[in-house]
């Protein structure tokens, strides 16, 4: 049986949209669908910290719970990505992993964060080969 699908967009506009990952789930969507079936809980979003977790638990109508910090700190305001550009190779596989497009740039050009794009999810650190992606706190 399919989810009511406005329960599903209202699932979905509370969570963070940082298509992280972190809930075990490909982005935002998949989980706010998942949890309107009932096959995942409320405490999988790291990104909308307990908070975020008692607003889906009211939406839903359980226990409210913490999130779950196994799967990841919280941070009250999320860092963003910045490229070190003088080690930036142009590779792209920073801008393929970033779930939200706030990566620009051009093969074997350098590559930057569109900040204001940025969610913090940090998927583009572990993709860069020569380790030119910091994450540092928001301007």
């Amino acid at each position: 049986m399919s989810p009511a699908p406005d329960l599903v967009e209202r699932l979905d506009r509370l969570l963070p949209q940082t298509q992280c990952g972190q809930c075990g789930f490909d982005g935002c969507r998949p989980y706010a669908e998942a949890m309107a079936r009932g096959e995942a809980d409320i405490d999988r979003c790291p990104p909308g910290g307990d908070a975020g977790a008692r607003t889906l638990a009211t939406l839903l109508g359980v226990p409210a719970q913490p999130f779950d910090r196994s799967r990841g700190p919280h941070h009250p305001r999320p860092p963003v990505a910045l490229v070190i550009e003088a080690d930036c190779i142009g590779c792209t596989k920073c801008i393929q992993a970033c779930p939200v497009d706030a990566i620009v740039g051009a093969s074997k050009l350098m590559h930057t964060v569109v900040e204001p794009l940025c969610t913090g999810c940090a998927l583009c650190v572990p993709a860069c080969p020569v380790d030119c992606i910091v994450m540092v706190e928001a301007a």
